[in-house]
């Protein structure tokens, strides 16, 4: 009677080690194939690499890009963020801005607007260069202070002291103010708002790209980027970075 017991029991658990088995392999390969899906749907700078781990793909356009580990630590890494996106939207400025003067004329003074690389030596302003420059160091002291008091609590600075615009406003997304910054309530949509994020800071490395293009250019040619890209256009087998290549002397 015991040997029979013992041969039930023994094939009853083999029978279930046999069902359960399949089950276990069937979950692993559910949850292989979800993990496969998502590192597929990651975007990646270099594709068959994985993303180090303090990247996971929330920041707007991370695309796992950090050979050196400087975002590791954590708090540093927010800040990296915000300098990254706050050079970015100067970049598309500065970019309007060396191009613009070649575009358009000064309703308001005869002649042509000088070259961006001029332009703070240029004598056609409403004030001499050293006032202007004094009035802006405030005003963007003022602006940077609450920018930082912001990084370091997020939420605080959306008051506008001197108009009271924001207020009661909960926003607490560094680096992205709503209400007067809003307008047009672009952000109102969650699901747009991060495509809208990606799309800004990919133009913003783009126009970052692009400043440092002018600067050479303008060293080795002495010209804005306009007439620089006129004369490539007039001529694209010679007016190359080749032949107007010259050495920066120091």
């Amino acid at each position: 009677m015991a040997t029979i017991i013992a041969q039930q029991l023994s094939a009853g658990l083999t029978q279930r080690s046999r069902t359960v088995r399949p089950r276990s392999v069937a979950s692993k390969a559910r949850a292989s194939v979800r993990v496969g899906a998502v590192a597929a749907a990651r975007p990646n700078f270099f594709p068959g690499t994985t993303p180090p781990k303090h990247l996971d793909g929330t920041m707007p356009g991370d695309y796992g890009f950090d050979p050196l580990g400087l975002g590791e630590d954590k708090v540093a890494l927010e800040w990296y963020k915000q300098a990254e996106l706050q050079h970015a939207r100067w970049a598309m400025l500065g970019v309007t801005g060396m191009a613009a003067p070649e575009l358009i004329q000064n309703p308001f003074v005869e002649g042509a607007m000088p070259n961006w690389a001029e332009a703070p030596l240029w004598d056609g302003y409403m004030a001499s260069p050293n006032t202007l420059f004094v009035v802006q160091m405030f005003m963007m002291n003022w602006a940077e202070v609450r920018r930082w008091q912001d990084m370091k609590n997020p939420g605080t600075m959306n008051e506008d002291p001197l108009t009271g615009a924001n207020k009661g406003d909960t926003n607490t997304d560094v680096g992205y103010p709503k209400g007067l910054f809003d307008p047009m309530g672009m952000a109102k949509d969650p699901e747009k708002v991060k495509v809208l994020k990606v799309k800004e800071i990919a133009n913003g490395r783009l126009a970052m790209v692009a400043v440092m293009g002018c600067i050479i250019q303008n060293e080795a040619t002495g010209v804005g980027p306009i007439a620089n890209l006129k004369a490539h256009l007039a001529d694209p087998a010679h007016n190359t970075i080749f032949t107007n290549f010259v050495p920066i002397q120091f």
